[in-house]
């Protein structure tokens, strides 16, 4: 899942980057509100962890022009300011969740697994779908009732897959979800996770659109 976390202290956004790597994101970083702003127009992300105070241009100013754009990703605020007012405000202007510094990294890692559940249209914290149960918050995989071991890229690729079940996501959308920028991608590096998780999984589960990505089918389509 493709994070932009957009945050100017170089000790916390270093923190913050290491942590959330370590749960399975891909994190492009900015200390500029002016170049988070023009990333936001260019960049398609799953989730934003927007600072408010930012040299160039305020998190606020970025919030209500991401929102004048009709970009419905979710966003959460990291602020000092512990505010009735500022909470209001930022809700007002378009922010999902408010996260109060100090913070720890364990809360912000939840808070941000329940974004991306509402996004998606889940109540519950797993996904399941014909005999896979995917855990995001334990990073576990069971298929019918045993445990699978997957690489981290193999579980972000059907992550992001039984996110998005019933829809064809190509391979260069997935590719843009998994890797930050400056990531070395091989040509065919998509093809060969997706090859191991079919030998892991169901062979059937991940169907190729040719010409077009993948897609697991929803039971509709099966």
């Amino acid at each position: 899942m493709r994070l932009l976390l957009v945050e100017d202290d170089e000790i916390l956004g270093d923190g913050l980057v290491a942590g959330l790597k370590m749960e399975g994101y891909a994190v492009d970083w900015l200390t500029n509100g002016k170049l988070a702003d023009e990333a936001l127009k260019i960049n398609s992300y799953e989730l934003i962890v927007l600072d408010l105070n930012l040299p160039d241009m305020d998190g606020m100013d970025i919030l209500r022009a991401l929102r004048a754009r009709k970009d419905e990703t979710p966003v959460m605020v990291l602020t000092a300011k512990d505010t009735v007012p500022d909470r209001v405000l930022g809700l007002d202007s378009g922010a999902d969740d408010f996260v109060i510094k100090p913070f720890e990294l364990d809360e912000v890692c939840a808070r941000l697994r329940a974004l991306a559940r509402r996004n998606e249209g889940r109540s519950v914290p797993h996904i399941e779908h014909k005999g896979v149960i995917l855990e995001p918050a334990s990073h576990q995989i069971t298929y019918m009732g045993e445990k699978v071991e997957l690489s981290q890229k193999e579980f972000e690729i059907l992550s992001f897959l039984m996110s998005n079940i019933g829809r064809v996501v190509s391979r260069a959308r997935l590719e843009e979800s998994l890797y930050s920028w400056n990531s070395d991608i091989e040509s065919n590096t998509v093809e060969v996770h997706i090859h191991y998780l079919r030998k892991k999984l169901d062979a059937a589960l991940i169907r190729t659109v040719r010409g077009v990505g993948y897609i697991i089918d929803s039971d509709d389509d099966a």
